[in-house]
């Protein structure tokens, strides 16, 4: 077998094995750490949809609106991307919930749904530079990812709002936060 043939086995060998060993410890991964995974994914996702996606498309006339659906020239807002996305994730993942959750949200849905998650939003309002928070609720395991004023638009959009309970947020306040909620 000539140096280059081999090599080639010796390469698609080391891939198979780099390959092999997460599925082989997935079945280890705890939950935690999954919704961490999930967490880091869906922030992501919302961080560069406002500061790539809303940013670009605004320049050109297209700007976000809450009533998206019934303009041409409109994208969906943040928190209903990430609410649209849930849905998709949830579509596929049936034990998986996809959220926002806030001590003064726009919308009564995003209040927290447990004394858990009230104690936990309440102390990464205490301590913003926790960013993350995991627990376990019953036989659920949660996360949230701390939700910050990221744009400007962010700002006014909250602070205007007819449903808004709080109108004095600034860019690069914490909002609320991002929630999943992973059943066993």
């Amino acid at each position: 077998m000539g140096r280059l043939a081999r090599y080639t086995v010796l390469k698609w060998a080391v891939f198979g094995l780099v390959l092999a060993m997460p599925l082989q410890s997935m079945a280890e991964v705890s939950s935690d750490l999954v919704v961490r995974y999930l967490l880091a994914t869906v922030h992501a996702f919302r961080t560069v949809y406002v500061e790539n996606i809303m940013e670009r498309v605004s320049q050109v006339g297209i700007q976000p609106k809450e009533e998206w659906m019934k303009d041409d020239h409109a994208i969906m807002l943040p928190f209903q991307f990430v609410k649209v996305a849930g849905q998709e994730m949830k579509s596929l993942v049936k034990n998986v919930d996809v959220g926002l959750v806030s001590l003064t949200p726009l919308y009564s849905a995003n209040f927290p749904k447990t004394e858990a998650e009230v104690a936990a939003l309440k102390q990464l309002m205490a301590d913003p530079k926790l960013k993350v928070l995991t627990f376990t609720d019953g036989k659920v395991t949660k996360g949230l990812a701390a939700d910050f004023a990221i744009e400007q638009s962010c700002v006014d959009c909250h602070n205007h709002h007819p449903n808004s309970i709080k109108k004095d947020l600034k860019n690069g306040d914490l909002m609320g936060a991002i929630v999943i909620r992973l059943r066993k």
